[in-house]
């Protein structure tokens, strides 16, 4: 073989192995239209989460600032999607007060939520001698005096869109249920009822 033909014979190469990297790109690129049509057309709508019922099993502040409790929740979480399913991988629960966390948190077990499925979560979340600022211990004095506390349920997490067999990069969510807890007698101390179940069915705010 001359050196001609060798040259030709290289080059040939390096076409065709031009054309195999055009080609395959071009697949790869529409794969990926296909799959940005498909999310485009089915836009995936936000979990539905409702806090369902509050137990207060503990409830008390002591001196100087310290709170300490023991609540179970119930937490509702509905898939409202037809041909999208929900992977929850990670999900932190907690609750809070005027924005201070007054517990610390419970991790919910990972879960697969089916298109129109329903999970129903009853964690316990708890803090023990948990310092509050001393204002946080001035508001809860005047939610004793009316009678109603407003705490906070609060998830943080991550979960992924389910398309068929695709499956989605993680997506943060936070959500925010609000709960309206009643207190003993006014005057008695700041200790709301303890192991009564509070029924809400509250909806709760969710961002992702």
């Amino acid at each position: 073989m001359s050196e001609k033909d060798c040259g030709q014979h290289g080059w040939k190469r390096k076409q065709l192995i031009r054309r195999l990297c055009a080609a395959l790109g071009l697949f790869v690129l529409l794969i990926l239209v296909v799959i940005l049509l498909v999310w485009l057309i089915l836009r995936p709508t936000k979990p539905q989460l409702t806090l369902q019922d509050v137990t207060v099993y503990q409830f008390n502040v002591t001196y100087p600032n310290f709170l300490t409790s023991s609540i179970q929740v119930t937490v509702q979480s509905r898939n409202p999607n037809d041909k999208i399913g929900i992977y929850y991988d990670k999900l932190d629960i907690y609750a809070s007060y005027r924005d201070q966390q007054i517990t610390l948190p419970t991790l919910l077990l990972p879960t697969y939520e089916g298109h129109k499925g329903i999970d129903v979560w009853s964690p316990f979340v708890a803090g023990n001698s948990v310092p509050i600022a001393p204002y946080l211990a001035t508001s809860l004095t005047q939610d004793q005096s009316s009678g109603f506390i407003l705490i906070n349920v609060k998830l943080y997490g991550k979960l992924r869109w389910k398309v068929g067999t695709w499956v989605s990069d993680h997506y943060r969510i936070n959500v925010n249920c609000p709960a309206y807890i009643r207190f003993g007698t006014p005057g008695a101390g700041l200790t709301v009822y303890t192991g009564i179940k509070y029924q809400l069915s509250q909806s709760c705010s969710t961002d992702i």
